[in-house]
């Protein structure tokens, strides 16, 4: 589920120098937002998967087009915002437009949409930034709804969405370190990311710590996101937690080899996912 998603374009430029003009080698186009590189990723494995999310205006017609995986969203009056980033052979740079703003009535309808859909849905991954005009503690409402009708939830967002929504018990929390410091409440369990260097899990069943078998350098945008469809998909799979952690390295990193987020490098993920590294933590 992606509240705030985009249409993703990537340029690619030899090096990115600041304040200097730069000739574009490629430029591509996809929907984005962190929901959708989840669904994208789930996707691509042969998981039966649906996005959903709020659309609007010309740009969130352009995403709805370009969207390669089953989708159901619910319209809104605002305009869904576009992502830039710029890839050089080093790294990435991202440019987020803000997203549009949400009514008070968009919102109710939504909910009632997603109430409908998590019925029939094993596990929902909440993603991404909350668009302007949501209560901070929409990811909560929505995680308490899943909950209603047995659906696992898995929430990737930061900041006050983030917190209050980890309050509301989800499943699986997914922040990287410095936001796991500002969450107070008592987690599940909770995936912390540290991104070339792997995870640490924190579960009922036991602590890990999963680190890559090398470094990937590439572009980095969708590896979070591939993280966090490694989790979904192992939550609906029952996989035990060593293999699951494996997984979610592997594919992140499988992310990071392809050229744009929400698409995994096949050939990396097969080559790495038997060298990850996993060993019981603290």
């Amino acid at each position: 589920m992606t509240l705030n998603p985009a249409l993703d374009v990537t340029y690619t430029v030899d090096a990115l120098v600041p304040h200097a003009t730069h000739r574009v080698t490629a430029v591509r186009e996809r929907a984005g937002g962190k929901g959708l590189n989840v669904a994208a990723v789930l996707h691509a494995l042969g998981e039966p998967v649906l996005a959903t999310g709020l659309l609007g205006g010309a740009t969130g017609a352009a995403v709805a087009a370009r969207t390669t995986v089953p989708h159901s969203f619910t319209t809104i009056g605002g305009e869904t915002r576009r992502t830039v980033t710029v890839v050089d052979r080093a790294d990435a740079t991202g440019l987020w437009e803000p997203g549009p703003a949400v009514t008070p009535d968009e919102w109710g309808a939504f909910q009632e949409h997603y109430a409908a859909l998590v019925k029939d849905a094993e596990v929902v991954v909440l993603s991404g930034s909350l668009p302007r005009g949501l209560p901070a503690d929409a990811y909560a409402t929505l995680v308490g709804l899943a909950r209603r009708y047995t659906c696992r939830s898995v929430l990737d967002s930061s900041g006050d969405a983030l917190r209050i929504g980890a309050a509301a018990g989800p499943d699986v929390v997914k922040p990287n370190a410095a936001e796991l410091h500002d969450i107070q409440t008592p987690l599940r369990a909770v995936v912390e990311t540290h991104g070339p260097r792997g995870l640490i899990a924190r579960t009922p069943e036991g602590s890990w710590r999963a680190t890559p078998p090398e470094v990937v350098t590439g572009n980095p945008t969708g590896a979070g996101d591939a993280c966090a469809a490694a989790l979904a998909r192992g939550l609906r799979h029952g996989t035990p937690w060593p293999e699951l952690l494996a997984d979610a390295v592997a594919l992140a990193g499988a992310a990071v080899a392809a050229p744009v987020a929400g698409e995994i490098d096949i050939n990396h993920y097969r080559a790495t996912r038997e060298r990850v590294h996993v060993q019981p933590h603290g």
